[in-house]
């Protein structure tokens, strides 16, 4: 699993979460973060939806 950061405007954050799966890049979650530590339930998120693609 990768992640993209992306700077926004006012300080924010963004955050997408993305992996390769039979020659393609699925997108698995994405994020607005408001603070400096991605939240935990977001990257479970992510990895629950990796896993199920098999």
């Amino acid at each position: 699993m990768w992640e993209i950061r992306s700077d926004l405007a006012q300080g924010r954050t963004a955050r997408v979460f993305f992996c390769a799966h039979q020659g393609s890049l699925v997108l698995l979650h994405g994020i607005i973060k408001k603070s400096q530590k991605t939240p935990d339930r977001a990257l479970e998120i992510a990895v629950r939806r990796m896993r199920g693609l098999q």
